[in-house]
């Protein structure tokens, strides 16, 4: 069923200047729409995410896309008041391509058929490639057998008038289609996903070769276009900006102090949960490498108490999200009264928390700068990173003029802690979490890993175990290291250690760390799997 967007749902606001090429993707709710953006802006044509039911004719026209695409989704066309693309973009002379749900609304708004139960394709099928076509040019070849990404049960069964077939599977007739008078172009699966190794060349085709988009957005211009943004939303208003030591914040307080200068006060809320010596780097990092002024809080205490004897993972990260807010809103007076929360909130923590700009995508979790803040606050969010995935972010840091080495850090969760000890959290179990992820990441380092991991931790799990130590039986808590390859934290898979390194760290964690006698290792994916365990 289609969404309807609340009053609150903020409306993206368009940062790329008017001689950027642009390309308008309307999301029909698909968990994996923004890696088409991802793909989009790899091949540097800069393009927004849009909710399906945000985009009138009149706001379509304004953004002037050089083309249009319809992403997948969850629902089904043949369902009364399913999602639909506002027909003007059929009617505006740009090219158009749909993907898996996206082709079936374009079928059936331009005159064909879909019909529900005839064959489910999920996971890896192949198309034999049937005619030459723009779209596959310099891709796929004619007669080709290629390897793509399925995800649907219904299928097209009738093509609308001006359309021919370009590439069949066996569960989809119409897999790859095309009108190449009007330049509308359809696929049944998912070119966005790796799991369709030519994926990313076909949506360039169409960019490029189709859209004639030149490729010129880069970092350095949205860097640009961020700091005339900030300028425009702040005017002379102050900022206070919450910092945690990550590669977000940094960069997002870097930049925010390249656009306005004294306006910005950052502030560093120690909250009881950070990583062993965390507090003292962070202090460090700002005090002595930039001319930012810097309040450092210890809040411990309130964050403690205030999460005793809490459980429930979604209630840690609305806690910790009302707790920062309160804590920033009071140190606020300090500098005389802030205008403006500047936080490091990136894309796929939108998407997870909320679908992006109130589109129809499925809740994962809240994140605590996104769903976990409070309705209220006294506050205006300035977040501008919020359209960017993590390597970007990274390239921002980069042509900001942060050191390599630092913007390669791996991702700290802004809960800290909080969300790596499952159940109840304690002074107690904090300190055995400490020493655990120390010695982890010492043995990763000591053997070379650290770059080629994107993330890597330690879980303690609300688990104890009997174990024999010396001549005596413990009896102490469980942990899991988890470690994980991703480029933007949307899709990840386990790092494959040997067996070697995993039993020594474990050797290492359990002669070091008192409260841990057993250690395991998490070899989920994403999906099914998020990163952190909560």
């Amino acid at each position: 069923m289609a969404a309807t967007p609340s009053e609150s749902t903020p409306v993206p606001v368009t940062i790329a200047l008017p001689q950027h090429d642009r390309i308008l993707i309307l999301d029909f709710g698909s968990q994996v729409t923004q890696l088409i953006a991802r793909r989009v802006r790899e091949s540097g044509v800069y393009c927004e995410i849009w909710p399906f039911n945000q985009a009138d004719e009149a706001r379509i026209k304004a953004f002037h896309p050089k083309g249009v695409i319809l992403s997948g989704g969850p629902a089904s066309v043949t369902e009364n008041k399913s999602p639909r693309a506002p027909q003007s973009v059929f009617e505006m002379n740009v090219p158009v391509f749909g993907i898996c749900y996206g082709q079936q609304t374009m079928v059936e708004q331009l005159g064909g058929k879909v019909e529900a139960g005839h064959a489910r394709e999920f996971g890896r099928a192949y198309v034999e490639v049937t005619e030459h076509s723009t779209l596959l040019n310099g891709v796929w070849d004619k007669g080709a057998r290629e390897q793509v990404w399925m995800s649907h049960g219904d299928r097209v069964t009738q093509l609308p008038a001006g359309f021919r077939v370009v590439g069949t599977s066996e569960g989809a007739p119409y897999a790859v289609i095309a009108n190449d008078d009007k330049k509308f172009y359809a696929v049944q699966f998912h070119p966005e996903v790796v799991h369709t190794p030519h994926g990313a060349a076909l949506l360039k085709n169409f960019t490029h070769g189709v859209c004639g988009c030149h490729g010129d957005w880069t970092m350095a211009a949205f860097k640009e276009e961020a700091i005339n943004k900030i300028r425009k939303q702040v005017g002379k208003g102050k900022v206070i900006c919450g910092l945690s030591g990550g590669v977000d914040s940094t960069v997002a307080a870097v930049l925010l102090h390249e656009a306005i200068g004294d306006q910005l006060t950052c502030i560093y809320v120690d909250t009881g949960l950070m990583r062993a010596g965390e507090s003292d780097q962070v202090v460090n990092l700002f005090r002595d490498h930039y001319n930012i002024p810097l309040i450092h809080e210890d809040a411990s205490e309130k964050f403690l108490n205030g999460l005793e004897g809490i459980s429930d993972p979604e209630m840690k990260r609305k806690l910790i999200g009302t707790m920062f807010i309160e804590v920033f809103e009071m140190l606020s007076k300090r500098v005389g009264g802030a205008d403006y929360l500047a936080q490091g909130t990136l894309y796929p923590d939108v998407i997870e928390s909320v679908s992006f700009t109130g589109g129809p995508s499925v809740t994962i979790k809240s994140h605590h700068n996104v769903g976990g803040l409070p309705e209220r606050m006294n506050l205006k969010l300035v977040e501008p990173l919020r359209e960017l995935f993590k390597d970007e972010v990274r390239a921002l840091g980069v042509e900001l003029g942060l050191h390599p080495d630092f913007v390669k850090r791996h991702p700290f969760p802004g809960p800290g802690l909080a969300i790596r000890i499952p159940g109840e959290i304690t002074p107690e179990k904090l300190e055995i979490l400490r020493k655990a992820d120390t010695v982890y990441l010492e043995e990763i380092r000591n053997a070379g890993l650290y770059d080629a991991i994107w993330q890597a931790f330690v879980v303690l799990l609300p688990v104890r175990s009997v174990g024999v130590m010396g001549d005596g039986r413990s009896y102490d808590y469980v942990c899991a290291l988890r470690a994980v390859t991703s480029t933007d934290g949307m899709t990840a898979d386990f790092f494959p250690f040997d067996h070697e390194f995993l039993g020594r760290v474990a050797t290492r964690i359990i002669n070091e760390v008192r409260g841990i006698n057993r250690v395991t290792y998490d070899i989920t994916s994403k999906p099914p799997g998020t990163i952190e365990w909560e």
